[in-house]
């Protein structure tokens, strides 16, 4: 059996943190444990809207969408803060996305944002 936490509680942690940190920023890269490292050169944030957790995994529930980024790069990551500028950072997870180059809009459709804790099996 593999330690970790009860999906129970895992989904409820899951549910109140994205509750908490709406706001999304961009990364290239793991943003760290400070929420900061590897950030993209798009520097908006955007509000997501979160799916209910299941299994010790949450997601976006609606496509988040920037137009006209600012750089060509690769979003592998993204952080979840409380608010739109400053803010405390909450969370992070991963993006399933393409490359984009500068002016392009880049969208993150439903699903695509997900973060997750180990769920005892």
């Amino acid at each position: 059996m593999a330690e970790g936490w009860s999906a129970a509680a895992a989904n409820s942690a899951l549910d109140a943190l994205a509750a908490a940190y709406p706001w999304i920023k961009l990364h290239v890269g793991a943003p760290g444990s400070a929420g900061t490292s590897n950030p993209a050169t798009e520097t908006t944030r955007k509000q997501a809207s979160w799916n209910s957790a299941s299994a010790g995994s949450v997601s976006n529930s609606a496509t988040l969408s920037w137009p006209n980024v600012a750089g060509t790069e690769d979003y592998t990551h993204f952080s979840a803060w409380s608010a739109s500028s400053a803010g405390n950072f909450g969370f992070s997870g991963t993006v399933v996305a393409n490359a984009v180059t500068a002016g392009d809009t880049f969208q993150a459709t439903a699903d695509s944002l997900t973060a997750s804790v180990t769920v005892a099996t």
